[in-house]
This record gives structure tokens, C-alpha cells and sequence, in this order.
């Protein structure tokens, strides 16, 4: 996986016209480590990672998708992946293959249980998002709105109105959610 890292980033850096140096300084990491990164000849820590990512225009899990021998429509239960954790809380697992070259972003979410009811901070972004309750109960804010989903309950909205979701429940929610624009899509 530390090859596929460190080849994923040379890759991107090159497309960028980006020598190692101009990376250097970007992020703080040393020529020599950098180098020795996209040899695959050691591990970073992820949150360097992270930094990379944001100054190469792409999202962190870019770095964990694998690529598929197979280019087909077809992505088995067993290869699905996880894309992205967030906030030790939220699990992202991949719907598709290839995402770096789809528009639109279908995603299994896992929200883990919450201990107490926290403060959720809504956003905006551009695109637009649907979401699918798979199992548990959701809530859901969308606008100035609170709203409780259950199993079969879907929500579907422009994602420049002001939103968030959380799990107030003792067991894991799980959603399909379906969204634009990809943010795991190669930024040229």
C-alpha cells in the first residue's frame, strides 16, 4: 500500500508541475522524505497525508481507493472498500469502481452510535445529495429543519441548503447516500 501511496502522489505532483521542492515547501516535509514516499520506502503519517492531499486537489481517500483489475460495471459486495472516516464516527464505504473518474458519488455511510445528543454544525456545499435510511434511526437537518428518518425514509435536496446528520441512538444507522459532485474525482 506505501508504493501505491507514494506512486498515487507522483503521479499527482507531475500532473501539477509540481517538482519535489515546490512539494517540500508546501507541506514541511523534507525533499528526502518526499522522495523517499513515492519510492514507497517509508509511511507517513496521516494527517501529513491529509496536507498533501488538500494541496494535490484531491481527498484523502483518493490515496486508499484501489484500482480494480477489472474496468467493468460490476463491483462485488466482498471489494468494497472503505473511502473515508470521519470523526472516528462516520464510516464511508465505495458503491462504484473507479470513482476518480465518476460524477456522481454513491456511498454506504455508517454512523456510529453518539453517547449523548452533541451540537452538529450544519454546511453547505455545492451539488446536490439523496439519501436512502438503510437501518436505524437518522436525524437529519436540512435548513432550519430537524427530521427524524427511519428505515425506507429517503431525503433528497440541494446541498447548497445548510444540512448535517447525526446518530442519537444506541446502534449503528446505516444510509445509502448518493451525491455530486465526487469529491474523490481527480481535480485536472
Amino acid at each position: 500500500m506505501t508504493m501505491d501511496i507514494g506512486t498515487r502522489i507522483k503521479e499527482l505532483r507531475t500532473k501539477k508541475k509540481l517538482t519535489l521542492k515546490d512539494l517540500s515547501e508546501k507541506t514541511n516535509l523534507s525533499i528526502g522524505f518526499l522522495s523517499q514516499l513515492e519510492r514507497g520506502l517509508t509511511t507517513i503519517a496521516i494527517d501529513c497525508l491529509e496536507n498533501i492531499a488538500e494541496i494535490l486537489g484531491v481527498d484523502l481517500g483518493y490515496f486508499f481507493t484501489m484500482s480494480k483489475k477489472s474496468n467493468g460495471y460490476i463491483l462485488r459486495g466482498h471489494e468494497r472498500e472503505i473511502i473515508r472516516i470521519e470523526e472516528s464516527k462516520f464510516i464511508h464505504y465505495q458503491l462504484s469502481n473507479d470513482l476518480k473518474n465518476k460524477n456522481i458519488l454513491p456511498r454506504l455511510i455508517e454512523i456510529l452510535p453518539s453517547k449523548e445528543e452533541e451540537e452538529i454544525v450544519p454546511y453547505q456545499h455545492q451539488g446536490e445529495e439523496f439519501v436512502y435510511v438503510l437501518e436505524g434511526i437518522l436525524t437529519i437537518y436540512i435548513g432550519n429543519e430537524r427530521h427524524e428518518l427511519f428505515p425506507g425514509d429517503t431525503a433528497h435536496f440541494k446541498s447548497d441548503i445548510v444540512h448535517n446528520w447525526a446518530n442519537y441512538t444506541n446502534k449503528i444507522v446505516k444510509l445509502l447516500v448518493v451525491s455530486t459532485p465526487n469529491n474523490f474525482k481527480v481535480i485536472n
